[in-house]
């Protein structure tokens, strides 16, 4: 097996060579431009090993890994859109660089495009694809539509919360490793479980993502550090500060989060990261990340793959607590 490096430079130099702008431009070129601003590559490199992980050549699972990371930023480009984000990976979004309009329309396209790349592979292994694309990627929508919903309550709860970022972030990890899975064809009861693995690894990795979002270095993590803080979301980190914080912070960080207070974006950021603090919710959260990526590493534990194999899955999953970016 290659490095996880490795496997992201084998797949970005693919991604370079069949994503090429093509006429009209102005539909083509911000899905070109999305797509080669970078970013960690997650879900096309776990699609990559674990092809690789049940015996097939990682080059097999080249277009499925495509196909994620082309809906992974479709995806992004229709909720920058939703969030009114200036920022993707440090540069301008989609929307702000072009307007609305090709924002959504080059999304349309873009997921068009993953679904066409299923298309190099035989009937059984297409139908496969299909089906788990298909599920996860109307999951995806349920997800991003909990989450705008919950930005107007105040009765969220942590199991609501939790389904949330399993649906919009977490089942599309699970599904890039269940493509691998199925690319090398490998058990029905191993393709279920690499599945859970990569779900419950999304569900620490989303944990993770709204902790930097907070407490993140603005140089490295590249998007609006207190974005979900300006955007009222209701994160592990508020849910947790509201069920631990004083009363006073309670009453005042509501009343923030319902937009009834008059402060600025700078004075809102500042006072929610030290209620996080304060609570108890900072803490709490990292704890739930080491929880659910110890939880993704007893599945892995039960997969007929061997020793070796399982270590390198086991070391991508431990590097994800500690990453900043």
């Amino acid at each position: 097996m290659l490095s996880i490096d490795s496997y992201r430079d084998v797949f970005t130099s693919y991604l370079q060579e069949k994503i090429q702008t093509k006429k009209p431009e102005s539909l083509y070129g911000p899905i070109t431009y999305i797509l080669k601003l970078g970013g960690k590559r997650l879900r096309p490199v776990l699609t990559l090993m674990t092809a690789e992980i049940f015996g097939v050549n990682h080059k097999e699972a080249l277009n499925a890994a495509l196909a994620v990371e082309v809906f992974h930023n479709f995806s992004l480009v229709h909720d920058d859109i939703m969030d009114d984000a200036p920022l993707r990976r440090g540069e301008e979004t989609v929307h702000e660089k072009w307007n609305l309009n090709t924002g959504i329309l080059s999304g349309d396209a873009m997921l068009i495009q993953a679904y066409q790349l299923f298309e190099s592979y035989e009937n059984d292994t297409f139908r496969g694809l299909a089906q788990i694309f298909s599920k996860t990627a109307l999951e995806v929508c349920e997800g991003q539509q909990y989450d705008v919903d919950f930005e107007v309550r105040n009765d969220v709860t942590e199991a609501e919360y939790l389904k949330m970022i399993e649906y919009k972030t977490a089942v599309l990890v699970g599904a890039a490793m269940k493509m691998g899975a199925l690319v090398a064809d490998a058990s029905e009861a191993d393709t279920e479980k690499i599945y859970d693995f990569g779900r419950l690894l999304g569900i620490a990795f989303q944990l993770q993502d709204d902790y930097l979002d907070a407490f993140g270095d603005p140089e490295t993590f590249g998007k609006q550090v207190g974005g979900d803080i300006i955007e009222n979301k209701k994160t592990f980190l508020y849910l947790k500060a509201i069920e631990n914080g004083s009363t006073d912070d309670r009453e005042k960080l509501v009343a923030m989060f319902a937009n009834k207070n008059e402060v600025s974006n700078t004075t809102k950021i500042i006072f929610a990261k030290e209620v996080f603090d304060r609570s108890g919710a900072s803490e709490l959260t990292k704890d739930a990340i080491k929880n659910y990526t110890e939880q993704a590493l007893e599945v892995l534990d039960s997969i007929s793959v061997s020793d070796d194999k399982k270590q390198v899955l086991k070391d991508f999953g431990e590097s994800l607590m500690f990453r900043t970016i």
